[in-house]
């Protein structure tokens, strides 16, 4: 008799679009209850019905995650995080939509075989699926350094990478992340890539500190998530969380940096490819 399993549970909505989904829904829901058109009601079910089909749709035209990274996945949201806080200087809730997912995961693996990138540096791992999907684009000599504050997660991560072919390539370092940073700057081996997805108070000073060293190879580039941080940039200052302030100083210091050019891309919470315009180092 097959065993029943526990359902997963549901990730809240934490991107502009899946937020958008989530109130369109409430809207249909309450306009049952209303006194409106019968056109009313059509036209607000087909623009709910497609916001909501737009994220399914990419997830099946988009090439299959491995089964590694399916049990990542799978091992992530079903670990209770709201059991962890740790951060170093500052407290933190863990949660398992700060997973990169499927549509991010395969964006990163393409730009890593579109540059032919060997060395990546990864700011910000939890529990690595970014980290094993650039792993899994990497060839056989590549390497992926990650900087990963939290302890446990880091843990967490290098379990899940042991099931993996492709884990020997990331090499995982425990720290703060500036503190990472330093020391491999220290060493003299640029990356071709960074990918930076850590705490967004420390945006500024790690695109900095990637654009005034050595630790970027002349032509390398750095990629950013959340940088449109669930809308709050764009929408009214009153509402925006700490991190939303924070992203909003981010973007507005980028778009201002005369060294770089950079393109900010709707792919989940935002994703800004940054590159220099001429390099110090060149």
């Amino acid at each position: 008799m097959p065993t029943k399993q526990t359902p997963l549970p549901a990730a809240r909505p934490v991107t502009p679009h899946g937020i958008l989904v989530q109130q369109l829904q409430q809207l249909q829901t309450a306009a049952e209850q209303e006194s409106v058109t019968a056109q009313f009601k059509a036209d607000l079910s087909q623009v709910a019905r497609l916001a909501a089909g737009l994220d399914p749709y990419l997830e099946a035209c988009t090439t299959a995650e491995s089964t590694a990274l399916a049990q990542l996945v799978k091992a992530t949201q079903q670990e209770d995080w709201s059991q962890r806080f740790d951060d170093g200087a500052t407290v933190k809730e863990l949660e398992q939509e700060m997973l990169s997912g499927h549509i991010e995961g395969q964006f990163l693996k393409m730009l890593v075989a579109i540059s032919q990138a060997k060395r990546v540096l990864e700011i910000g791992m939890f529990t690595g699926y970014s980290a094993l999907a650039i792993a899994e684009a990497l060839p056989k000599d590549g390497l992926l350094v990650a900087c990963e504050v939290d302890a446990y997660a880091a843990e967490f991560a290098q379990r899940c990478f042991s099931t993996s072919a492709h884990g020997h390539k990331i090499q995982v370092k425990v720290a703060p992340a500036i503190e990472t940073l330093r020391d491999l700057a220290s060493v003299g081996e640029p990356f071709d890539l960074a990918f930076i997805d850590a705490d967004k108070g420390g945006y500024i000073e790690y695109v900095n500190l990637l654009l005034e060293s050595p630790l970027l190879t002349p032509n390398g580039f750095i990629c950013i998530d959340n940088t449109l941080m669930q809308g709050q940039p764009y929408l009214d200052t009153a509402n925006r969380t700490a991190n939303g302030e924070a992203i909003t100083r981010f973007n507005q210091f980028l778009a201002e940096d005369d060294r770089v050019e950079q393109v900010m891309l709707p792919i989940r919470d935002g994703f800004t490819l940054v590159k220099r315009c001429s390099s110090p180092f060149s």
